[in-house]
């Protein structure tokens, strides 16, 4: 079986407002949904993307304001990756420096040119110069000119002790194509072409397990096209040994999860319904959000979570 690619991908946070200041004000993506943790309802559940919150767009968090720091190390997705149209780096690199974030870069990896830095919990992010996201549509009305703006995904680094169980689970069971290596970095590849994503395990044998908490990714998540093609990736885990949960309702997609030998979460997401099926689309990400099984709760949710607002816009020449 082969998946479309990513679907999502979930980390941990601490501040909810610096969370948004920092992914829909600086890097201009569209806060989608406004929900809670559905297995935690006293904790936000932040969505952002696209402009329509599509599938390969979206990044999600979960801000425990009291959370420490996660310490990084083993078994843990170690930096997120987006691709921005190529040529676009140097314009990123001033917005960054403008907002008063420290940079990386641009340097190179596989070729590709790229910039890194890290987000208020200090989570590693990555962005990609891109020729194949060039002609593809970005946000028009985002805080960020559509001729920069981030597109979607380029791919994830997984850290590992080693590399066997790893690598062959992500080719023999998740469909992955093996490509490169620079190093101690192994590269692999899944999807098509218009939504292929680069996945680089990087072999670190000194590496102590990471622990998770703010700036950590929770999980990542594989698009499925449908339920009925979900259903057959958890037999087909099912066969290869893994442990898939049963199918879960996150009322915006459909989700079961499993871990992968390293022990990285991962997710199988459909990519129906989606966002715009309690929400217009001109007015995602405006309200809180709840499921109807918390919707009696409401009063009670909003009242212990914390206020937040829009980001403030930086300057016009940033």
């Amino acid at each position: 079986m082969n998946t479309q690619g990513i679907h999502h991908i979930t980390a941990l946070a601490s501040d909810p407002q610096a969370n948004l200041d920092f992914y829909a004000g600086l890097l201009g993506l569209r806060l989608v949904k406004q929900t809670v943790n559905f297995d935690a309802p006293d904790v936000y559940h932040l969505y952002y993307g696209d402009e329509q919150g599509r599938p390969g767009t979206i990044i999600t968090f979960f801000p425990f304001p009291d959370a420490l720091r996660g310490k990084r190390g083993a078994g843990e997705t170690s930096a997120v990756a987006f691709s921005v149209p190529a040529g676009s780096l140097e314009f990123w690199l001033q917005r960054l420096s403008h907002a008063g974030r420290d940079a990386n870069g641009p340097q190179e990896r596989f070729g590709e040119k790229l910039i890194s830095f890290d987000d208020p919990d200090g989570m590693r992010v990555e962005l990609f110069a891109d020729l194949s996201v060039n002609g593809t549509d970005a946000w028009s009305t985002g805080p960020v000119d559509a001729s920069h703006a981030i597109r979607r995904f380029h791919g994830v680094t997984f850290t590992h002790g080693e590399l066997g169980r790893a690598a062959g689970f992500l080719t023999d069971v998740m469909g992955f194509t093996s490509a490169e290596r620079e190093g101690a970095r192994h590269r692999f590849l899944v999807g098509p072409e218009e939504a292929q994503a680069k996945i680089d395990v990087l072999v670190d044998p000194t590496a102590t397990p990471a622990r998770q908490s703010a700036g950590s990714v929770h999980h990542i998540a594989w698009r499925a096209k449908d339920d009925d093609e979900q259903l057959a990736w958890r037999k087909n885990l099912l066969r290869a040994g893994a442990s898939p949960t049963q199918v879960i309702d996150r009322s915006y997609f459909h989700s079961i999860y499993f871990r992968e030998p390293g022990g990285i979460l991962f997710e199988i997401a459909t990519d129906p319904p989606g966002f715009a099926i309690d929400e217009a689309v001109n007015a995602l990400g405006t309200r809180l959000k709840l499921p109807p099984w918390l919707e009696s709760e409401r009063q009670l949710i909003e009242r212990h979570l914390p206020s937040i607002s829009a980001p403030t816009p930086l300057k016009a020449d940033a």
